[in-house]
């Protein structure tokens, strides 16, 4: 079965997410290191939607390049 890379990627990112909200229901202080972990699940998590951005932006110039 072939899976469809922005899925792959969507679900990469989701599964980020979840982590940082199980991070934000924690009670207590965050650590040095648990803001650390949280800052770099943050950007990994921003950079996997601009790459879901990307391969839609490409598939809709992809689309019209064919209807032309």
């Amino acid at each position: 079965m072939v899976t469809d890379p922005a899925s792959a990627i969507k679900r990469e990112a989701l599964q980020l997410v979840d982590v940082q909200i199980d991070t934000l229901r924690r009670t207590g202080c965050l650590t040095a290191s648990d803001l650390a972990d949280y800052h770099t699940r943050s950007e990994k998590i921003t950079e996997l939607y601009q790459r879901i951005d990307r391969i839609g932006r490409t598939r809709v110039d992809l689309r019209s390049a064919r209807a032309s």
